[in-house]
């Protein structure tokens, strides 16, 4: 600009503030000195000043902008030059509010998202009505109404748009067909001429100037595509040809106009958002965010806010990749705004909140000052200025005292940025790895062996065998270059953290498992590749827990579950997990398939959270026993709803069924591969109950039991309902009394001492404890109860004979079973007279109250119940490693000699 047009634009700003009606407000006369474009509007509009006075107290609403439309009574010939009007009305009140400091960020874009979608619809609607005047409306095939759907694009889409942006449109139509007359032309035409129509009132370049400048290169095959498509065009396009930086673009993406966009939605939802977690997201998203910074080099534009390091780019690419990897199973991510993403980032964990306070900071600072600069002119630019008058005005716009002060905040920001930008795209395997060359050069087993002996594996031939066999095996060899290329980079991390744990060889062999397990899964190796750390977490936890790994081979998808820094130190809540799986369950309501695998894939992850805290020492085998039962609870009463809602005829809204507990989810001693012990009753009159309760007891067990993509929830035994496998599948509630009263084996009884009410209806959980109370405070013989006893222990033993040399922790004399057996003869043979024996408080709790009430000695409980611990502690290690509840002998003879001790005074 030269020094005689820098004059210019004083007199300008003089003339403005001389020719309004009356002196204009001081937030007005403020942002005059800010925006040589204001200054221009006031000058050349008469009417604005007054505008501007009557209505920058408050932000526009869309009721405001279509009020002032209907005062210019705009028609198709008043289009162009009414809504040139409405845009400097909109513009101007957004700046003289924003740089007053009466808008925040949120009011200005959405100021000017409200002017798009006013100008887009009031557009489509006087120009359609002009075609169908003239051709009659478009129909399908069928004779259906078809409608222009117009998608904003972009910050258009996601409510973001700033003061002096394009928009980016897509046009789409739902069905081919023709026009009614009485001048007939197809669908197509129809609609393409109204898209064209509509862009020329809204981009066209007049004496009042331009509403928006319209970019429809985002449409299908872009520039070179159909202006408009049909549904079916659309969807063609995404299965052939959409691309990685498309399913970015479509995330934002809004229907304007029309009734049909839920129809829409369901046809672009599964091509922006994977089922799967999409880790490979990232690779895409470097790739794409690499040809922009290539862009920005080549053109100088490092002083560019938006596409420049640090900048407002980095930003989007930040949120919107999580919404990519994780928007097909996390609904809620399925949003537009960018702050928005940001904070439910954050409530997961995936980024941290130090994280999200940056980056929404940088954000708001960053779309100011592009705003401020945008305000100059009215130009779409997001570069700094070069002239110091211009950089002297940009400063005091963001209130800084000088140009140097507000640089160094917005190196701060871009600096922030970047961090954060980096710590999630940046590639982890840019410069290689040090142990490359052992992978590459695996074949020769004896320089291997002793590069494994070098990293502290106690067998490194075993190693050195188990990778050569792997790099000259067919899996590896027939890997398409995809895969290899993430696979590859993985191995030489995959012996470096077995190398660090303390089993390096059983380590290494299971983390290949797991590798074997995942190999034709890219996404899984990517979210490997891309964060290092999480390989390590997962080493350690193989490392310590066999069934650990084979519970990550069967779902690698709780892969993702390790990169939550939280994991250890977040508290397991229950109630929350209920109220969270119970939403979403609903909000996929009435897909069953995809029910079953949320519900599978949402315990899986509990199991894996409290595993991890488990492998780590942070809980106790009763804690830990208590949460898996609790869970398990949850699973059942959620499954019992999901199962009556499917049921067809039903009579009524809530089943009066129940879903009572037995044996360890009884006792509330469930461990990670137990099976749930239930038996199903009901309390209803109707005459259909029986059919009906039946069909949702079969129903329930499938839904626990059936395996699917996702996997299986529990093995489930209803075995110990009345009268066994011959027996109802579901009972009365007073069938079951009647059965405890007058039918029931004393094995039966023994059984009902560690039953509860679970799941269902929690009136009839009540009348089953009554139930329960009542049969269990039965006078009793004990002799004959202890005849009894012994006599199905004889049995069980009989089926579980000892071996030599190992005790077995729950078969053998001395150990878990005698335990249980001796707390359940003195419940049923006291609790006639003690009624503290009856209830459900486990054996530990049961044997400590025996030993008060002076049914057994005080000293010998408390003995008996440290060793019933200690068992169910050995047991539960045991099982982490899958294998059998057997250890030395003399590893708990004492245990063992305290527990026969109290066996011989109870039943000899």
């Amino acid at each position: 600009m030269t020094r005689d047009q820098h004059r210019n634009d004083h007199s300008t700003n003089r003339a403005a503030m001389s020719e309004a009606s009356a002196p204009l407000p001081a937030a007005v006369q403020h942002a005059v000195s800010c925006s040589r474009f204001l200054a221009r509007q006031l000058a050349s509009r008469s009417w604005l000043a007054d505008a501007l006075a009557r209505s920058i107290e408050h932000p526009l609403s869309a009721a405001a902008l279509r009020d002032f439309l209907h005062a210019e009574k705009v028609d198709e010939n008043t289009l162009k030059p009414a809504l040139r009007k409405l845009r400097a009305w909109v513009i101007c009140h957004a700046m003289v509010r924003d740089l007053a400091g009466l808008a925040p960020l949120a009011e200005v874009t959405e100021s000017m998202t409200l002017l798009a979608d006013v100008a887009v619809e009031t557009a489509h609607d006087i120009l359609r009505a002009q075609l169908v005047a003239r051709h009659g409306e478009p129909l399908s095939a069928d004779g259906r109404e078809q409608e222009f759907i117009i998608i904003g694009m972009g910050k258009l889409g996601g409510r973001e748009l700033n003061v002096s942006s394009d928009i980016d449109l897509i046009f789409v139509y739902p069905e081919d067909g023709a026009t009614a007359g009485p001048k007939i032309i197809d669908n197509y035409e129809f609609f393409t001429k109204l898209g064209r129509s509509l862009i020329q009132a809204l981009n066209d370049l007049t004496g009042d100037g331009q509403v928006f400048r319209v970019d429809m290169r985002l449409r299908p095959n872009g520039d070179s595509g159909p202006l408009v498509a049909s549904f079916d065009m659309l969807e063609n396009y995404f299965i052939t040809q959409g691309r990685e930086w498309e399913r970015y673009a479509w995330i934002k993406a809004r229907v304007m106009t029309g009734i049909r966009g839920e129809e829409l939605a369901q046809i672009a939802r599964p091509f922006i958002f994977r089922k799967y977690l999409d880790f490979g997201a990232i690779n895409a998203m470097r790739d794409l965010h690499a040809q922009i910074r290539r862009e920005v080099a080549r053109k100088d534009m490092v002083n560019n806010v938006k596409l420049g390091p640090g900048g407002i780019r980095e930003i989007e690419f930040l949120a919107q990749v999580f919404q990519l990897i994780r928007g097909g199973r996390d609904t809620q991510l399925q949003i537009k705004p960018t702050l928005q993403v940001l904070a439910r980032l954050a409530e997961r964990g995936i980024i941290t909140p130090e994280a999200e306070r940056e980056l929404a900071s940088a954000y708001d600072f960053l779309r100011r000052l592009e705003h401020r600069l945008q305000y100059l002119e009215d130009a779409q630019t997001h570069t700094l200025p070069g002239r110091p008058e211009d950089q002297a005005i940009i400063a005091r716009a963001m209130g800084f005292a000088s140009y140097a002060a507000l640089l160094e905040e917005l190196d701060d920001h871009r600096r922030a940025v970047s961090q954060h930008f980096n710590g999630v795209f940046g590639d982890p395997n840019e410069n290689g790895h040090d142990l490359d060359n052992l992978w590459a050069g695996a074949c020769d087993e004896e320089r291997s062996q002793e590069a494994f002996r070098s990293l502290g594996y106690p067998d490194p031939s075993a190693a050195a065998r188990r990778l050569a066999t792997l790099r000259n095996g067919n899996r590896y060899q027939q890997m398409p270059p995809s895969i290899k290329v993430r696979f590859d980079p993985l191995i030489p991390r995959v012996i470096e953290a077995a190398a660090e744990t303390g089993h390096p060889n059983a380590t290494f062999d299971r983390l290949l498992d797991l590798l074997d397990a995942i190999s034709r899964r890219a996404a899984y190796l990517a979210l490997l590749q891309q964060y290092p750390q999480t390989l390590h977490k997962v080493a350690e936890l193989v490392g310590a827990s066999a069934w650990a790994a084979q519970f990550l081979n069967r779902h690698p998808i709780l892969l993702d579950e390790a990169l939550d820094p939280r994991i250890l130190d977040e508290e397991l809540d229950l109630s929350a997990f209920r109220t969270e799986l119970s939403a979403q369950l609903d909000a996929v309501e009435p897909d069953m398939e995809r029910q079953m695998d949320l519900m599978r894939e949402q315990h899986h992850a509990q199991v894996f959270r409290l595993l991890t805290k488990d492998i780590a020492g942070r809980l106790t085998v009763e804690r830990h026993a208590d949460f898996l039962s609790g869970l398990a609870d949850i699973i059942v009463d959620l499954t019992v709803s999901m199962c009556w809602r499917k049921i067809k005829n039903r009579h009524r809204d809530d089943p009066k069924f129940a879903v009572l507990a037995y044996g360890k989810l009884g006792g509330k001693e469930l461990g990670y591969a137990s099976d749930l012990d239930m038996v199903y009753i009901h309390d209803d009159e109707a005459p259909e109950a029986g059919e009906l309760y039946t069909r949702l007891g079969q129903r329930t067990n499938t839904w626990l039991s059936a395996q699917t993509p996702a996997g299986q929830l529990f093995d489930t035994d209803l075995r110990l309902r009345p009268n066994g496998d011959a027996g109802l599948l579901v009972v009365s509630l007073e069938s079951f009394r009647q059965y405890q009263l007058q039918n029931a084996w004393v094995w039966e009884h023994q059984a009902l001492t560690r039953a509860r009410f679970c799941a269902g209806d929690r009136e009839i959980g009540r009348k089953f404890e009554e139930i329960r109370i009542e049969v269990l405070r039965q006078p009793r013989d004990l002799g004959t109860l202890r005849t009894e006893v012994l006599a199905m222990r004889q049995r069980m033993r009989d089926a579980h004979p000892p071996k030599a040399g190992i005790f077995d922790l729950k078969h053998d004399q001395g150990g878990l079973i005698d335990v249980e057996f001796m707390v359940q003869y003195l419940v049923l043979g006291h609790a006639h007279a003690h009624a503290a024996l009856t209830g459900n408080l486990g054996n530990i709790a049961l044997l400590r109250i025996a030993g008060e009430l002076g049914l057994i000695p005080v000293e010998q409980a408390a003995f008996v119940a440290d060793a019933y611990r200690e068992y169910r502690r050995l047991q539960h290690g045991l099982r982490l490693n899958t294998q059998e509840s057997r250890v030395a002998p003399a590893q708990v003879e004492t245990q063992a000699a305290g527990v026969r001790q109290l066996w011989a005074l109870l039943f000899d």
